[in-house]
């Protein structure tokens, strides 16, 4: 299944998107979940049958305004030089462990809405990744068993503010400013996208495109990454691991692409969808 976080009416609700509809929860929040978050911890929403939904009201996806597919995660993780390709580009070393920094999930912006350049700086640069969410609590676990504690993959673009990412070897600034991390358009289920090391991923900026591979091209697969950070954390339902990008970013070209007000970028990957966002400047 696909699940959308969205607004509708003035109201906050997710529901199960069906082509070119979503199918609105509202009426069964009391008994799955107050919000796709809640719905994820609940370990309910394999019990949506067709009986269940067949009754519930379907509003056109042109008709909501999208959140962010998980608007309140408690802990965002983005995995940094995590693909080869974006090794090579950058000049570093193979990465023995999984380099990890954070994103506040007031910085995330939903699919269909801007991200934002801010007016600290121009250098605002796109990372087309997977997204993995959490589905239940997660401490210690083994890779081997790893999938089993996902609830579902997403679209996520870390839009970086490249200079400041680069005032020190912290890159927690230039990846929190407000409206810049792209996440979306929904969930799809773990059941229904099958192995995470067998997709396709494309950027587009403005149609052209800047990154494409296969995720099989990380370091550290999606299993690996909920091993190592169950490890040091526990992981709890509807948490986000952001797991990498490749190479062809605009920081690592000659000359330098950044984002600007009135370019189009698009994330796209196989069996999920594709994350489109407009920029537009700080006001």
């Amino acid at each position: 299944m696909k699940f959308a976080s969205f607004i509708v009416q003035g109201r906050t609700s997710y529901g199960v998107v069906e082509g070119d509809q979503v199918i609105d929860l509202e009426s069964v929040k009391s008994t799955f979940g107050t919000d796709l978050k809640q719905a994820i911890a609940a370990n309910r929403l394999g019990e949506l049958t067709q009986a269940i939904l067949a009754p519930l009201p379907r509003v056109a996806l042109a008709d909501v305004t999208f959140l962010p597919v998980i608007a309140n995660p408690g802990k965002v993780l983005c995995i940094g030089i995590n693909y080869a390709t974006h090794v090579r580009e950058t000049g570093r070393q193979m990465p023995t462990y999984p380099m990890i920094f954070t994103r506040f999930a007031d910085s995330q912006v939903a699919h269909l809405q801007p991200i934002i350049r801010p007016k600290a700086s121009h250098k605002l640069d796109f990372e087309g990744e997977l997204a993995v969410v959490i589905g239940k609590p997660a401490r210690h676990v083994n890779a081997v068993d790893a999938l089993d504690y996902v609830a579902g993959y997403a679209c996520y673009n870390d839009g970086s503010v490249r200079d400041w990412q680069k005032h020190t070897i912290q890159f927690v600034p230039g990846k929190n400013f407000p409206n810049t991390g792209g996440f979306g358009p929904w969930l799809v289920t773990q059941d229904e996208l099958g192995d995470p090391q067998d997709l396709e991923l494309t950027t587009r900026l403005n149609g052209e495109v800047m990154q494409h591979t296969r995720t099989s091209d990380m370091i550290f697969d999606v299993r690996q990454l909920i091993e190592y950070c169950s490890t040091f954390t526990e992981l709890a339902p509807g948490d986000v691991i952001v797991s990498g990008t490749t190479g062809g970013v605009g920081a690592f070209r000659e000359p330098p692409v950044w984002m600007k007000p009135g370019d189009t970028v698009e994330v796209e990957i196989s069996g999920i969808g594709i994350l489109r966002n407009s920029i537009a400047d700080e006001q």
